[in-house]
């Protein structure tokens, strides 16, 4: 049995998103420090190796569990993965307005999943071609495009602990923005159960219909946004 194929998938399927999640935390951990935080410099996770940012859950077995049931039930392909790192810590505490500071900090992250993926869109034309090689490059940068804007759009949503939901603690109203922030202590409860339960319990995935929706349209304005042409991106089109 070949398992260089096997190899060679699991590395163009993993790989990005390890590289989105890891420079996502470190986003995180730059902004913050920007905005006079040292915490996560001086806890070592300013870091762009991915084992510092390891989170047992989002790092290995989320990430695991999808990647074994993709390949074990048909058609035996990995069409998605997902997953999250560490979080980085921050000192709220250290910013001049604490609340705008970790609205800012939490954008940070989504920020670099997009411009990640800008820079794959740039970097596409330049690895078209009919060879084996040009093939893999494609497929690894559509895959690297495609869980940065997963990454980035996911974490928009408004429920904490996401970025998104630390953003809008930031923008709203001081009463509003306290109750909000209660929610990060079941958030995350909230956030597996719109994934992985109701979907199966409803019959119907309303994220990944959104998705479904929303990832087209966000691919054609990053490439747009390149300066590239999706239509003549052939083999690399969505």
């Amino acid at each position: 049995m070949n398992i260089l194929p096997i190899v060679i998938n699991l590395a163009i399927a993993v790989v990005p998103v390890i590289l989105a999640i890891t420079l996502h935390e470190a986003a995180h951990g730059f902004a913050a420090l920007a905005l006079g935080d040292t915490t996560a410099r001086d806890a070592g996770r300013l870091s762009l190796n991915p084992i510092r940012h390891i989170d047992p859950v989002g790092t290995i077995i989320l990430p695991g569990f999808l990647l074994v049931t993709q390949l074990v039930l048909p058609p035996h392909r990995i069409f998605f993965m997902f997953g999250w790192a560490k979080p980085v810590p921050v000192s709220a505490f250290r910013f001049r307005d604490p609340r705008r500071g970790m609205a800012l900090v939490a954008t940070a992250g989504p920020l670099m999943n997009f411009f990640l993926a800008w820079v794959g869109a740039l970097i596409m034309p330049s690895v078209l071609g009919p060879s084996v090689w040009s093939a893999g490059a494609q497929q690894f940068l559509i895959y690297f495009m495609l869980a940065n804007i997963v990454l980035g759009l996911f974490n928009l949503l408004p429920i904490p602990p996401l970025d998104g939901g630390r953003i809008a603690v930031g923008l709203l109203p001081l009463p509003l923005a306290r109750a909000w922030a209660q929610l990060e202590r079941v958030g995350i409860l909230i956030v597996l159960l719109a994934i992985f339960i109701l979907p199966r319990l409803m019959g119907f995935d309303p994220l990944g219909a959104a998705l479904d929706r929303v990832l087209p349209w966000a691919f054609r304005v990053i490439f747009w946004l390149a300066g590239q042409n999706v239509a003549g991106l052939d083999g690399a089109s969505i």
